[in-house]
């Protein structure tokens, strides 16, 4: 059976419309990859109906750069819960201004969103993007009360890359002593530079995040340290032997995602560490379904499905 003929009927049309040409670039050309998922994004930002959601965009100091964000600001009032977004991309590619999933989580959650242009891979590896992302973790806290966030109600969250980005900085947070987080939302996190699972060997389709472009877009995060034994679990989060200590966990994913099983046996590893963590998997959907078909009924309850857990979280 082919690839097409296992996905859910409502999301195939989205799917054969996606360019196979721009997952190539992401891999092998990022800069061409950046301006072709530069024009998706405008198209899906310039799609959304209006918002109450008020969006502002500024820079903060990083570690050692000007860090962009943008904060997604419900109505309502304050303070509310916050979350630190990272945007999905692969680390290659992707900005700030993720608005589709940043202005739904705002509006459902009630929450505040803080959305992080971190730093790309190849220009940088791993260790500045998680430095970034400690940066952008710790200035959200100290400048809790000019966003009108409640700093008992902090989570960090994101998709595919953003999902990994953030289990990593779960880990680095709780190594260094950073500030205390409510939760972490892992939308089919990008967890394992191995890649060697069925599901990683499963998923060659092109128009989607495959196995191909997947382990050239590890090449680029990991820099020098691919390929070898002792990847820190930071960049790599499955590489964690202790996954204690961490906030509660969501866990999501599609039957045809290649992260499927890496993501399963991360929230089971959670589990077994005491964290509370929940894992949902959804039949027949491949890996960003649930943005790129959002009138589907299966990406409907996917989305239901973590953003539900959040706003019990920090809403």
């Amino acid at each position: 059976m082919s690839f097409l003929d296992q996905v859910d009927p409502e999301i195939v049309d989205a799917l054969i419309a996606d360019q196979a040409e721009r997952y190539r670039a992401i891999g092998d050309d990022p800069l061409r990859g950046r301006e072709m998922t530069d024009a998706v994004n405008r198209e899906a930002r310039d799609k959304l109906p209006p918002t109450a959601v008020n969006i502002t965009e500024l820079t903060i100091p990083g570690p050692d750069c000007e860090l962009p964000l943008a904060i997604y600001q419900p109505p309502g009032p304050a303070p509310r819960g916050g979350l630190l977004w990272f945007h999905g991309g692969g680390y290659i590619v992707g900005d700030e201004r993720d608005d589709p999933p940043c202005i739904e989580i705002a509006e459902y959650v009630g929450c505040a969103v803080v959305s992080v242009g971190y730093r790309l891979a190849p220009e940088v590896t791993f260790r500045e993007i998680i430095a970034d992302s400690f940066a952008a973790l710790n200035w959200m806290v100290d400048h809790a009360a000019e966003l009108g966030i409640d700093k008992r109600r902090v989570a960090i969250g994101g998709r595919s890359a953003g999902g990994g980005l953030s289990a990593g900085l779960a880990l680095y947070n709780r190594d260094n002593k950073g500030p205390d987080l409510a939760f972490q939302l892992l939308i089919y996190p990008m967890l394992d530079d191995a890649h060697d699972t069925p599901s990683s060997h499963e998923v060659t389709y092109p128009a989607v995040w495959n196995r191909d472009v997947s382990i050239k877009a590890w090449k680029m995060y990991l820099g020098s340290d691919f390929g070898s034994d002792e990847v820190s679990p930071y960049a790599a989060p499955t590489r964690a032997k202790d996954l204690s200590g961490l906030p509660p966990a969501l866990v999501t994913v599609g039957t045809l995602d290649l992260f499927r099983d890496e993501n399963i046996d991360y929230a089971q590893r959670l589990m077994a560490a005491g964290v509370a963590t929940e894992l949902q998997v959804y039949a027949r959907v491949y890996h960003g379904a649930e943005m790129k078909a959002r009138d589907a009924d299966v990406s409907k309850r996917m989305r239901l499905g973590y953003l539900e857990p959040l706003r019990r979280a920090i809403g």
